[in-house]
């Protein structure tokens, strides 16, 4: 996968946390998938990619992770992830996934990005859009998450 790809997502990422959240966010050691599924953490978001890059964008976070997101957002202490806390997930993903486009497109990659859908539950397994995905473990003052990014060129 190529780093045109990976750093856009990487950074939009970390501008969103920071600017939304106040939190400072690390990247750990990528690690590439193949041929399997994506297993996911309790909110788990998929954004699809299309135009100059076609594929998906996996976000997958802990409750404890996401009940904090929320809190530091709204302000209010949840206990579980309902449709509220949900809904907030899916807009987070969406902002960076937005984001990223826009630096994606500083690469010369033209691309639009589909409305997330949102899954909630432990270890719920995810098929690829593509045979591969690149694993960008993160972290936060809050909590581990990852980002699984299956994209491809169009062709």
């Amino acid at each position: 996968m190529k780093a045109e790809f990976v750093n856009p997502i990487y950074q939009a990422t970390s501008d969103v946390l920071n600017t939304m959240l106040g939190l400072e966010v690390t990247r750990g050691d990528l690690r590439l998938v193949e041929d399997d599924a994506i297993v996911g953490s309790d909110a788990n978001v998929i954004i699809g990619l299309t135009g100059s890059l076609n594929g998906s964008i996996h976000y997958s976070f802990s409750e404890e992770m996401t009940l904090e997101m929320v809190r530091i957002m709204s302000g209010m202490e949840m206990d579980e992830i309902d449709k509220f806390v949900s809904s907030a997930v899916g807009e987070i993903a969406n902002i960076i996934s937005g984001n990223a486009t826009t630096y994606l497109a500083e690469n010369d990659f033209d691309c639009d990005i589909v409305s997330p859908q949102i899954m909630i539950g432990k270890n719920k397994s995810f098929s690829m859009a593509n045979d591969q995905a690149l694993v960008i473990p993160l972290e936060t003052e809050i909590g581990d998450f990852e980002i699984n990014l299956s994209v491809k060129e169009s062709e």
